[in-house]
């Protein structure tokens, strides 16, 4: 599995509605204040972010609120691809555990399936399940472009 393989599964991936996406991106802060709660509150937090990494998380929280609700707007799927693979490779180098997308990502669809209608949970839950399945394509493809970076340095 590699980043073509990533391209066509995404290509897969069905436009929400108009209704979907507005939800999402009208409840986006109060879905991100339940995260940033709940992701805090979690007791292996420091083994999953890294030591001082608190704000970059949050921080974190807002942007995928912000860039998933623009690809329900608009689905990318090069765009998802490589906006993923970036935050891998970015967060990473900054100490995030790659188990730290699967905690997160389950934390989202908890908080999405309490508060969100029933109709957008269901349309959004694809993406969702789509980016957690793929994890480990993505930390491999990652490690890869990683590599191939750190040759030349």
């Amino acid at each position: 599995m590699n980043k073509d393989y990533l391209l066509q599964t995404a290509n897969q991936l069905k436009q929400v509605s108009e209704t979907a996406y507005n939800e999402y991106a009208q409840m986006s802060e109060q879905l991100i204040t339940e995260m940033n709660k709940l992701m805090s509150e979690r007791t292996d937090l420091k083994s999953l972010v890294g030591k001082d990494n608190i704000k970059m998380m949050h921080d974190n929280h807002s942007n995928h609120i912000r860039f998933i609700a623009s690809i329900l707007k608009s689905n990318n799927p090069e765009v998802l691809v490589e906006t993923i693979l970036w935050v891998f490779r970015a967060y990473r180098s900054h100490g995030f555990a790659t188990n730290y997308w699967a905690a997160q990502l389950n934390t989202w669809v908890q908080i999405f399936k309490k508060q969100l209608t029933k109709e957008t949970y269901k349309e959004v839950l694809p993406l969702y399940e789509w980016m957690q399945i793929n994890i480990p394509v993505f930390v491999k493809v990652s490690d890869e472009k990683l590599e191939s970076t750190n040759k030349f340095h």
